[in-house]
C-alpha cells in the first residue's frame, strides 16, 4: 500500500510523499494570507468521495469544463491535475496502471487555458524556494521589459518535490475553475484560477488540491483564508461508494460551531506558516492516562521543527518515539485477544489481533478506548474504527484488526507528530482561520451527508 509521509526538501512547504511497500489486503492506502482575494465566491458545499488512502475532491477545469479527481491536502499549497491525455506519465506507480479515478486535463480543449506570466504572484511564489533569480529573467526576458516590469513571457516550468522522493513536474496554468455554492445544485464559476498543469509525476499518480494557506492554494485564491473551511470524513466502509460523499464546507458556514464543538489553538510554526498545527498534551488508553507526552508534540524549537501537524493528506497517525512504543506498551495488557504476528509482518502494522466473528462477523470488540487530549483541554475520543481496523473479511469464525498509528521514522526535520484522516473519520473538523483555531466535534459523518444532499437513492 502506498502511505503518506510527512516531510519535506523545501524550506518554504510541506509537502507529502508516498512510499512504496507491499499487502495482499485491502485495507487504507496510506498514500502569508493571499495578497488579494482573486473572486468573491459566498459559501460552499463540494462533495468529497472517500477511497481508500484519502478523500478526493471533484474539479471542473476549463471551457468546455472537463472534470478530474483530486486528493484533497491541508499539508500542501499547490493544486495540480495530470496533464495530456495520453502524455501524462507517472514513474513508480504501476499500482495505479488501470485506476479509474485517474482523469487528465487538457489544455488545448479549452478555450479559457492559458499559462500563467512570470510576473505573477503564483509564479514568483512557487519558483521562490529554487534560486534568487527573478522568475521573468529565468523566462528570458528582454533587459528593457525587466526594467518597466512588463515583461509577459510564460512563468517558468517549475518542479514540485514532495517528502520521501515524491516529484511533480509541469507548468503554471490559468484556466477557469466552477465550484459549488452554499447547496449541491448551485453552481459558479471562478476564472484565471492557477494551478499546476503536471505532465510527469515520481509516485505521484493522482492530482492535489492544496488548501494549506499559501497564495497557490485553493482556500487562498476562492477568499476563504479570512474564514476557514470544515470536513466530515466518511467512515472508511463507505470507501469507493459513489452514492454519499463527505461533506466539505467553506466560509462562514463552515465556522460557525455548535455547542458541543471544541477549538484548540491553532500553533503558529516558524518553519511552515502555511500549514495547520496543533499541540497534543496527552494520550488517554481506557482510564489510564498516558505518561507525559514530550513537548516537541505542542512546541517548535528555534529551527521551528516539531508540533502536530493536522494532515487531510497523510493517513495514518504518526506519533515519534519513544513516546510511541510507550502508547504500544499500555494498549498490550489491556487486550487478551492473541496476537496476528503474521499479519503484523506483512502489513508493517505493530499490533495486529485475531478476534472472534461469530458467524464470520465482526461486532464491536472490547478495545480499550484511545483519547486524544489537545491545548486548550480539547478531549478526542477516537471512535474505535478510526484505530482498531478489520484487515480482510472474517473466515472460520475469525478475524484481525490492526491499530493503525505509526511511528513517525524521523523527527529530527519538520512535524514532530502527524494526526492523519484516518483517526479523523467520523469526526467534524473546523479549520477556523479567522480565530487561529481547529475544532472537533464527533458526528455521524454518513448522516451529515445525507442533510446537505449528498446521498444518491
Amino acid at each position: 500500500f502506498y502511505q503518506t509521509q510527512a516531510g519535506n526538501i523545501n524550506p518554504n512547504s510541506v509537502v507529502l510523499g508516498l512510499t512504496r511497500s507491499s499487502t495482499t489486503f485491502t485495507i487504507p492506502k496510506p498514500s502569508k494570507y493571499s495578497r488579494k482575494r482573486l473572486s468573491q465566491v459566498s459559501d460552499m458545499i463540494e462533495p468529497l468521495r472517500a477511497v481508500r488512502d484519502g478523500y478526493l475532491l471533484t474539479l471542473i477545469i476549463g471551457t468546455p469544463g472537463q472534470v478530474i479527481q483530486v486528493y484533497m491536502d491541508t499539508g500542501s499549497d499547490l493544486t495540480w491535475v495530470p496533464c495530456g491525455n495520453l502524455s501524462f506519465d507517472c514513474l513508480d506507480c504501476d499500482d495505479y496502471r488501470n485506476n479509474k479515478l485517474i482523469g487528465t486535463f487538457s489544455p488545448s480543449n479549452s478555450s479559457s487555458s492559458f499559462r500563467d506570466t512570470c510576473g505573477s504572484s503564483f509564479c514568483i511564489d512557487i519558483h521562490s524556494s529554487d534560486n534568487s533569480f527573478d522568475t521573468c529573467i529565468e523566462a528570458g526576458c528582454s533587459l528593457s521589459t525587466l526594467l518597466k516590469a512588463t515583461c509577459s513571457r510564460p512563468c517558468p516550468s517549475f518542479a514540485y518535490s514532495y517528502g520521501e522522493g515524491g516529484l511533480v513536474a509541469g507548468t503554471l496554468t490559468r484556466d477557469n475553475l466552477r465550484v459549488h455554492g452554499s447547496s449541491p445544485y448551485i453552481t459558479k464559476d471562478v476564472p484565471r484560477f492557477s494551478f499546476g498543469c503536471v505532465g510527469t509525476t515520481y509516485r505521484e499518480p493522482i492530482g492535489i488540491a492544496g488548501f494549506g494557506r499559501g497564495v497557490l492554494s485553493l482556500p487562498s485564491q476562492l477568499g476563504f483564508l479570512q474564514k476557514g473551511f470544515s470536513h466530515c470524513f466518511l467512515a472508511f466502509k463507505y470507501a469507493n461508494n459513489q452514492n454519499i460523499s463527505s461533506p466539505l464546507f467553506m466560509g462562514d458556514t463552515a465556522t460557525s460551531s455548535s455547542d458541543n464543538m471544541q477549538f484548540t489553538p491553532m500553533l503558529k510554526s516558524p518553519m511552515f506558516p502555511n500549514y495547520y498545527y496543533i499541540g497534543l498534551e496527552a494520550i488517554t488508553v481506557g482510564n489510564v492516562k498516558s505518561a507525559e507526552v514530550p513537548l516537541n508534540l505542542r512546541e517548535f524549537d528555534s529551527q521551528g521543527n516539531g508540533g502536530m501537524l493536522i494532515d487531510s493528506g497523510t493517513t495514518y497517525t504518526h506519533l515519534p518515539e519513544p513516546f510511541y512504543s510507550q502508547l504500544l506498551s499500555m494498549l498490550q495488557p489491556m487486550i487478551a485477544y492473541p496476537r496476528a504476528t503474521d499479519v503484523e509482518r506483512r502489513t508493517g502494522f505493530d499490533l495486529c489481533y485475531k478476534v472472534p466473528c461469530p458467524n464470520n462477523r465482526f461486532t464491536n470488540d472490547p478495545f480499550p478506548s484511545i483519547t486524544f487530549h489537545f491545548m486548550n483541554n480539547v478531549s478526542l475520543v477516537l471512535p474505535q474504527g478510526n484505530y482498531f481496523y478489520a484487515m480482510s473479511a472474517p473466515t472460520n469464525s475469525t478475524g484481525v484488526k490492526c491499530l493503525l498509528f505509526q511511528s513517525m521514522d524521523d523527527i529530527s526535520y519538520g512535524p514532530a507528530g502527524v494526526f492523519g484522516n484516518f483517526q479523523q473519520q467520523d469526526v467534524k473538523v473546523v479549520y477556523d482561520l479567522e480565530k487561529e483555531r481547529i475544532g472537533f466535534q464527533p458526528m455521524d459523518c454518513a448522516a451529515a451527508a445525507i442533510s446537505q444532499g449528498l446521498h444518491k437513492n
